[in-house]
């Protein structure tokens, strides 16, 4: 026997948490909004924003959401190439911080962490709309959790 498993839209009775960096502030914001908004329309109960200052700060940020009893979180940042090894760490250790969370807690952990070679391709991902990266992984936030609710019923 096969049995099939799927996520879903629907929020409702969901805590969701967004982490999002204040660094490059003015992206950020965009993703958030972009993510609240989609939160808000798919029904969630409740939706807690935690700031902090800058990537690397997203998975113990994330780590605390959970603790403080969310059913998904959305990581979000902005990380944008410059002439230092620095872009590479820090995509590198946000992405993997974020993983870990999401892995050693069972909690999905989506990730709008912008990783790009120039400003302006982080302004394009941060358009209002359903391309929007914080849009997107609110969508997969919820999709995920829903999904894992669904199979721990059954």
């Amino acid at each position: 026997m096969t049995r099939f498993v799927d996520g879903g839209l629907d929020a409702a009775g969901l805590h969701v948490g967004v982490v999002v960096a204040t660094w490059n502030r003015s992206v950020t914001d965009r993703l958030l909004d972009g993510a609240v908004r989609r939160l808000e329309e798919m029904g969630a109960s409740q939706v807690t924003v935690l700031r902090v200052p800058g990537a690397l700060e997203l998975p113990v940020a994330a780590r605390g959401l959970i603790t403080d009893g969310c059913d998904a979180v959305v990581a979000i940042g902005t990380i944008v190439r410059g002439d230092t090894d620095h872009y590479e760490i820090v995509v590198r250790e946000s992405t993997a911080g974020i993983a870990r969370v999401a892995l050693d807690t069972g909690v999905p952990v989506t990730n709008a962490i912008l990783a790009v070679n120039e400003y302006t391709q982080a302004v394009e991902r941060a358009a209002e709309g359903p391309s929007n990266k914080g849009y997107e992984a609110a969508e997969a936030a919820v999709s995920t959790a829903v999904a894992l609710r669904k199979l721990r019923e059954h």
